[in-house]
């Protein structure tokens, strides 16, 4: 309705009136959102109280009336329920298998409408079992981008999860409620506050790759990713000295091996396709065949780290030039890299800083691209 497509979701148990009082919410917000399309992921039960109440009631289109805004609807296809082995809907979440298979959903649901750019998702999870909250917010923080949002919205004791009551009415009506204590008693609705809490999340969705599809199987592939991403040592090589320092462990380089490692260095920090990424985690998209790392056009980009690493000797560098004028063969390139390996792996004698560090290779089509796994933020030189 405005620059973005916003999007509704929500996870509902037995209590719909969730869905309206956070359309209100929102609608009555300054600026107002109202939604372009409206989703609730729900159970078979969920379903059925939602279509008796909010569809056939028609609450939305009343509210809509009420409060002069634009023309949107809940329709039913847009009530989602989980299946299970069988292919039929599930009543309630109540196994180690209905937790599987609903959280498979919402995160497939949320990854689905995340991979639309002009899409906003407002997700509630204010309604339904804990367990589908959590599923949505963790889904959330898997596929979530900047703009996307997380809310729950709170509403007055006396009428949360009233029968009767969706949203705070224009005029004022009168409500019987049962308080905690079992005592009935009789409400005005010009009492009742509705409020939405923005709830903040982390987003990992930008600074990751992710290849898994259930939902256990992506939390596995994010911890891995955070998990080395956290121990990942800073890395400063100095070109005049010839040397690397990894957390404090000094390497010394002969000059060509020490040209080899810092061309590495230089394409992780240069040649990024994702300069929007703060992470490089599992991307290997700046790996390049070595016809490219070491052709006479990157060897002349580079040409002043080759300089500074033997000694600022202009007949030395005229010399190099010329004897690689072609640029540097494959096969040469492959043994000054398997001598730096070995270097790297002796010198560390750390099994896991070594992996981050020795240049490993990719096949992508016919062809090998070479490339190191540090991330470009640990990286400095000098």
């Amino acid at each position: 309705m405005g620059d973005w497509k916003e999007i509704f979701v929500f996870v509902v148990g037995t209590s719909p009136q969730v869905i309206t009082e956070t359309i209100y919410a929102l609608g009555t917000a300054k600026p107002p959102i109202f939604p372009d399309e409206i989703y609730v992921l729900t159970t078979a039960v969920g379903k059925q109280n939602i279509i008796e109440t909010i569809i056939k009631k028609n609450i939305i289109a009343e509210l809509i009336k009420e409060y002069n805004f634009p023309e949107f609807n809940l329709i039913e296809k847009n009530i989602l329920v989980p299946r299970d082995t069988n292919g039929s809907e599930l009543n309630d979440i109540c196994s180690y298998q209905d937790n599987e298979i609903i959280a498979d959903m919402i995160t497939s649901f949320i990854r689905e409408k995340t991979r639309d750019p002009n899409s906003r998702l407002h997700c509630s999870i204010a309604g339904g079992r804990k367990t589908m909250s959590f599923y949505l917010g963790s889904a959330m923080q898997l596929f979530g981008r900047t703009w996307d949002r997380l809310n729950h919205v709170i509403v007055s004791p006396e009428f949360e999860s009233n029968p009767e009551f969706f949203y705070k009415p224009k005029k004022d009506r009168e409500l019987s409620v049962r308080t905690r204590d079992g005592v009935e008693k009789v409400v005005h609705t010009r009492q009742a506050k509705i409020m939405l809490a923005d709830l903040p999340f982390i987003r990992l969705g930008p600074k990751l790759n992710l290849k898994g599809s259930t939902f256990r199987e992506l939390v596995l592939e994010s911890q891995k990713e955070i998990d080395l991403f956290a121990r990942q040592p800073e890395v400063s090589a100095n070109l005049a000295q010839r040397t690397v320092i990894v957390d404090g462990k000094v390497i010394s380089f002969s000059p060509m091996i020490m040209f080899f490692f810092v061309s590495f260095l230089r394409l992780k920090i240069n040649s990024c396709l994702h300069l929007e990424r703060q992470y490089c985690l599992a991307c290997k998209d700046c790996y390049q065949e070595l016809g490219e790392i070491f052709g006479i056009e990157s060897i002349k980009k580079n040409i002043l780290d080759y300089d500074r690493i033997f000694g600022s000797k202009p007949w030395r560098t005229r010399e190099f030039l010329n004897k690689w004028k072609d640029g540097i063969p494959a096969e040469v390139c492959r043994q000054y890299i398997s001598k730096l390996n070995a270097e790297i792996e002796t010198s560390l004698n750390d099994d896991f800083q070594a992996s981050l560090l020795k240049v490993i290779s990719i096949r992508i089509y016919a062809s090998s691209r070479y490339g190191i796994r540090i991330e470009k933020r640990k990286v400095n030189i000098e």
